[in-house]
C-alpha cells in the first residue's frame, strides 16, 4: 500500500524524557508528541509550549478520571477512552470549557486481561454509547498489540472494527511495528525509542 506522507501524522513518545532532551526534537521540526501521564506532561510541556505555540500533544497512556479537567485543557487528543464513566466526564468537561481534544478509544485487540481497553465485541455499543449518550465525537480507533504476538492480525481487526463505526482515525504502531501499522491504514503512529533512544531502566 503506497500511502502518502502527509497522511500519517508521527506521534513523538516523549514519555520519560525531560525537556532538554525533547528540544532538539523541536528543533528539527517535530510537532506532534505523546505522553503517558498526565501529571508528568503539565510539568514540562507548558513552558516547551510557550516557546513553540504550534505544538500538539496527545495522551496516549491511561487516563484517570479525576485527571481528566487538566487532561482536557493539556492535550489536543486523547487515545484512550475505555470505559462510560471516563466518557461521561470527558463529555461534562468538554461541554463545560466548550474545547474538545479528538478522542479515540482503545481496544484492547489481545483481551488481555492486564491491559486496559475495550473488548472487540463491546466495541461497537462502547462507539454508540459515546455518541448517543454522552453525545461525544469519536475520532477513531487505538490498539497495543500483544508484545508476544504479530502485531498484523490485531491492525487488521483494528481496521474492521473502525470501518464498521465510520471512523477514520487509526492510531496503532510503534517503534517496532509502525511500517506495517502504516501499510495496513494507520494514521497515527506512536514512536519513541527511534526517536528517542532507549528508556532507562527504573529499578
Amino acid at each position: 500500500m503506497n500511502r502518502d506522507g502527509a497522511e500519517v501524522t508521527l506521534v513523538a513518545v516523549s514519555k520519560t524524557f525531560a525537556a532538554a532532551q525533547i528540544s532538539p526534537v523541536i528543533a528539527a521540526g517535530q510537532r506532534v508528541f505523546g505522553e503517558n501521564r498526565v501529571q508528568e506532561a503539565l510539568a514540562k510541556w507548558p513552558a516547551l509550549k510557550a516557546d513553540t505555540p504550534d505544538i500538539k500533544l496527545h495522551l496516549i497512556g491511561p487516563l484517570q478520571s479525576n485527571k481528566t479537567r487538566d487532561a482536557v485543557g493539556l492535550f489536543d487528543a486523547i487515545h484512550t477512552l475505555d470505559r462510560p464513566k471516563l466518557a461521561r466526564i470527558l463529555a461534562d468537561e468538554i461541554q463545560a470549557r466548550g474545547h474538545a481534544p479528538a478522542l479515540f478509544i482503545q481496544v484492547n485487540t489481545g483481551e488481555e486481561a492486564q491491559k486496559a481497553g475495550v473488548l472487540p465485541g463491546a466495541t461497537d455499543a462502547f462507539v454508540a454509547q459515546c455518541r448517543d449518550e454522552f453525545g461525544l465525537s469519536i475520532k477513531g480507533l487505538m490498539c497495543l498489540p500483544p508484545a508476544a504476538e504479530a502485531p498484523a492480525p490485531h491492525f487488521a481487526l483494528l481496521v474492521k472494527l473502525a470501518a464498521r463505526n465510520g471512523l477514520t482515525g487509526l492510531s496503532m504502531g510503534m517503534s517496532a511495528d509502525f511500517p506495517e501499522a502504516v501499510r495496513m491504514g494507520a494514521n497515527f503512529v506512536r514512536v519513541g525509542s527511534a526517536i528517542f533512544g532507549a528508556r532507562e531502566v527504573k529499578h
